[in-house]
């Protein structure tokens, strides 16, 4: 009998500290949607060596694709959870600023003529131009709200409105169109490595954050400003900065991910490129339990919440969901999974294991 006691006192510890954990909503979430695959397409799991359209092996499946495609928005998490955690907003421009970045890197690459027989400037020129440029209008941002103390949604509602004009206005409203087969090597594949390059551009990113994160003191900055703005003030830091920098950062990872995008289809539709991208990015936050009021966040939970989003996304595509009603399912799930998410029903759920604890003992 005691031992029984003791065993299941252990096992309503551990369950306390799983619900406690914030990686336990989008994990489980996560693993729900895989299982779900699994049930009801076993074959969901299987992933194959194919060939793409230039002859090349590479591989492809339910998982690569949800690796591939997500890239994006994981890398946009990382952004977003700094500027939620140091603002206590969110920033619903970054769709638009993807568009404006990527249209300045075809600008560069084709200059004056929309269909160049070669590039008119090396790759990685145009790309660091590019995201010199998704930094400024992330500056841009952070100025606003940290300067002139704008709140960050409305801020960025002047980027939101007019960013896709301006992206266009930059290549005058033609549509550049890239012949260059290297030039798809970032948003696709590069001839002999079968994994899209996608994945290894966000995996890139998440070590460089991950080593900001360890190694310097910007987690802590981040979450002091995000916490108490005076209180940091008083203890020396500089919120402004702060701000402006967490902004900065999700410009550069606008950047990058404009790179991915435009790569994906050597042109770009200025209305239609990362459209509501912003709106997941958000999600992901949500999603990975960090208060979108700021203060202490977690970044791999926010990772982690975007791929969620990008496997719900893509089960979705997968079982043929007309695409006018893709956003409402979507909305349903996405609602669920971020009040689960949420601090007071995590409390709730951990709060379970000791009023069982307490029930047996009476």
């Amino acid at each position: 009998m005691g031992t029984n006691k003791v065993s299941k006192s252990k096992e309503g510890s551990l369950l306390s500290r799983m619900t406690r954990n914030q990686m336990f909503i989008p994990l489980a979430a996560l693993a729900a949607l895989l299982l779900f695959n699994l049930i009801l397409d076993p074959s969901s799991f299987a992933i194959t060596m194919d060939e793409n359209s230039a002859g090349n092996p590479v591989l492809s499946g339910f998982l690569i694709n949800i690796l591939d495609n997500g890239s994006e928005l994981a890398i946009l998490a990382i952004g977003m959870t700094l500027v939620t955690a140091a603002s206590g907003g969110q920033d619903i421009s970054v769709g638009a600023a993807i568009a404006i970045s990527g249209s300045v890197l075809l600008r560069v690459l084709c200059g004056s003529n929309t269909r160049p027989e070669t590039l008119q400037a090396p790759i990685l020129v145009a790309f660091l131009v590019a995201f010199v440029v998704a930094m400024l209008f992330g500056a841009f941002n952070g100025v606003l709200v940290a300067v002139f103390r704008i709140q960050p949604m409305v801020a960025t509602l002047i980027l939101y409105t007019a960013g896709r004009s301006i992206a266009s206005w930059v290549n005058n409203n033609e549509l550049p169109i890239i012949g260059e087969p290297s030039f798809g090597y970032f948003g696709g594949f590069i001839p002999g490595i079968p994994v899209p390059t996608p994945i290894f551009i966000a995996i890139l990113c998440l070590v460089a954050i991950w080593l900001v994160l360890k190694f310097t003191n910007l987690r802590l900055y981040t979450q002091s400003v995000g916490i108490n703005e005076n209180s940091a003030k008083l203890n020396g830091l500089n919120p402004t900065f702060i701000k402006i920098l967490s902004f900065v950062i999700l410009g550069a990872c606008v950047g990058v991910a404009a790179l991915i995008k435009v790569s994906r289809l050597a042109t770009i539709n200025y209305g239609v490129i990362a459209k509501d991208i912003e709106m997941d990015a958000i999600l992901a936050v949500a999603l990975g339990g960090n208060a979108l009021s700021g203060g202490k966040f977690n970044m791999a939970a926010s990772v982690v919440g975007a791929y969620v989003i990008q496997c719900l996304t893509t089960t979705l595509y997968k079982f043929k969901v007309p695409s006018t009603a893709l956003p409402a399912y979507k909305a349903v799930v996405v609602i669920l999974l971020v009040v689960l998410s949420s601090p007071v029903v995590r409390a709730k759920l951990s709060a379970l294991a000791p009023q069982a604890k307490r029930k047996e003992a009476a």
